[in-house]
């Protein structure tokens, strides 16, 4: 039997940065909370994150979609890695609060932010999606060491095309580490037409590997 939610809910967090917002997709019955932050370049509208918040529920998986206060400001640009650690880490705290197990996640730059604080702010571990190795075309300007100094179990969901890295440019990782390779798939986890797997069944993928990986943890 698949398991019931709750209504979704909205929260404004005031943090030093401005406020956030969280978009509480609950499970009725919740084990754990996953809280996801988005990328740069888009919102919690993207296809991974809304798939997760829709999927992971029915398992026990409360997942909490954090807008960045740029975001929630009106803002197009993203601003330093620092201001989205400061934006990022009260809405953290705020969600450890009631004693559920919390995992930190979010993806590209929001996978690099919930690296860089996740230990600090109680979660028991890290979902980077689509981790943004490096910047395209230029592998020297590698971001490994936010990945590999985490802290905590990390999953990382990366697609083959990824041009911020493909899976098989990823150093070797730790055994708390765990790296998810699609066959298919690019930043934005979009697979080409002619691939035998269609983009439905992709985010299914993701939903499935991510689930299975947080309930593990419990």
């Amino acid at each position: 039997m698949t398991a019931k939610t709750a209504p979704v809910t909205r929260d404004l967090v005031p943090t030093p940065a401005g406020d956030a917002r969280i978009t509480l997709h609950p499970a009725a019955a919740p084990r754990a909370v996953l809280a996801l932050g988005h990328g740069a370049g888009g919102g919690i509208e993207a296809r991974d994150l809304a798939a997760l918040a829709a999927g992971l529920p029915a398992r026990g998986v409360s997942v909490a979609l954090v807008e960045q206060p740029w975001r929630v400001a009106g803002r197009k640009v993203a601003p330093a890695p620092r201001t989205l650690d400061t934006g990022w880490t009260p809405v953290a705290e705020r969600l450890a609060a009631p004693g559920l197990p919390l995992v930190v996640g979010g993806r590209s730059a929001g996978a690099r932010v919930a690296c860089r604080t996740g230990a600090a702010t109680g979660a028991v571990g890290v979902v980077a999606l689509a981790f943004p190795l490096h910047p395209p075309g230029k592998p020297e300007r590698s971001r490994a060491s936010e990945l590999l100094g985490s802290g905590l179990p990390t999953l990382v969901v990366q697609g083959a095309t990824d041009p911020f890295g493909r899976p098989a440019e990823f150093p070797e990782l730790p055994a708390s580490h765990e790296l998810v390779a699609l066959e298919y798939g690019n930043h934005g986890f979009e697979v080409p037409k002619r691939a035998p797997v269609g983009p439905e069944e992709l985010l299914e993928l993701i939903v499935s590997a991510v689930g299975d990986w947080v309930l593990r943890l419990l």
